[in-house]
């Protein structure tokens, strides 16, 4: 994903003083559960007044959690200054992560950014802590820069290992597959992604598969329908196809406009596809938005055109609702310009992410 002019060297690692900060920030979290951590150790036979209280709440977001990968925000560990994840579940009442980005390290075999091993990373301290506090995590794989697996993986079945990977390490319940650039405009490497998914959805009960691309103002092009109908012949149930509605390059689009009539396109393909009615079809589909300044000079969503296009999917109970990212939601301080740390736009400090919260399906 995004943003789709965003060099490969930004991703390539993230600041040290960065990740002093996360690595501090996690060990000293207060979780969304109140203060879990730090009685992880005690007995469960006999756990303390405090514990029952802490254990109560985490019950609590555990029962009134969304469906996994419903509306989880992207978080981008490589990038910019990301917050602490916990704390920022507490601030915005969000209980979804969607992290960024999983790649190829050279081979067929996953690591954050291409780089960070799944396990012993700051990465996996993050998610770790997120389900520790009652909260949930949707790992994307891909994005528009990098080495990527569908690319690197030569058949279907090496490419559903290399995800299994992932959905073994953090004990997952669902999976974002962020295909673009070439995975995405590769007929082979297409059929590759949607082969391998089908794997994952027969091999793990339960688990929800998102697969994330680019579109028009009024729906996928043709890379993008022939993605959902060899999802479609190959029986591949995606419980959500889910659209990047921004970046179209003049800088003039309504962006509420292009959002719904981009989502309202892909109901129609994936209906056609699949032989559903509208009502079942938007219950597939969802998008992922960008906040603030896009990539595209002129190209601006406030938060009042998300809580539209969030008004929108309530109507239609998508499938999905995101946008990139965590990272940018607040506003610019003197002389930053929008980008990895900001979003160039007067706003309150996750002003985004708390309208996001509000989405339940």
């Amino acid at each position: 994903m995004r943003p789709p002019t965003l060099p490969p060297t930004v991703s390539a690692r993230p600041h040290r003083r960065t990740r002093r900060r996360l690595a501090l920030g996690l060990a000293a979290a207060v979780t969304l559960a109140g203060g879990l951590a730090a009685t992880a150790q005690a007995s469960p036979a006999a756990p303390t007044k405090s514990g029952g209280a802490q254990q109560n709440a985490q019950q609590h977001v555990q029962q009134n959690a969304a469906p996994s990968g419903l509306n989880g925000p992207y978080l981008y560990l490589g990038w910019g200054e990301p917050p602490n994840a916990t704390e920022f579940l507490q601030e915005t009442g969000n209980t979804q992560l969607t992290m960024a980005f999983i790649l190829s390290d050279g081979g067929c075999n996953p690591a954050w950014d291409g780089q960070r091993p799944l396990e012993g990373s700051q990465d996996a301290e993050t998610i770790a802590a997120v389900q520790q506090a009652g909260g949930d995590i949707t790992p994307s794989v891909g994005g528009w820069s990098g080495n990527k697996l569908g690319e690197a993986c030569q058949s279907a079945e090496d490419l559903a290992g290399a995800y299994q990977k992932v959905i073994d390490a953090y004990g997952l319940k669902s999976l974002d597959v962020d295909i673009e650039s070439t995975e995405f405009e590769t007929e082979e490497v297409r059929q590759r992604v949607i082969d391998a998914l089908k794997i994952v959805k027969d091999d793990n009960d339960g688990i929800k598969v998102y697969l994330t691309f680019g579109t028009t103002p009024t729906g996928p092009n043709d890379n993008g329908k022939d993605l959902v109908a060899k999802g479609a012949e190959a029986g591949l149930d995606v419980d959500g196809w889910t659209l990047m509605p921004f970046d179209y390059g003049d800088g003039t689009t309504d962006m509420v406009a292009a959002t719904k009539g981009a989502v309202d396109g892909l109901k129609d393909t994936v209906a056609e596809a699949y032989g559903l009615s509208d009502d079942e079809a938007y219950a597939k589909v969802g998008f992922s938005s960008m906040n603030g300044h896009t990539d595209v000079e002129g190209e601006v969503i406030s938060p009042d055109d998300f809580q539209q296009m969030v008004d929108y999917a309530k109507e239609h109970k998508l499938a999905r609702v995101s946008f990139w990212a965590v990272n940018r939601d607040r506003a610019c301080q003197d002389g930053q310009e929008p980008g990895s740390s900001c979003s160039g736009i007067d706003q309150e400090t996750y002003a985004f992410s708390k309208i996001l919260a509000g989405y339940q399906g």
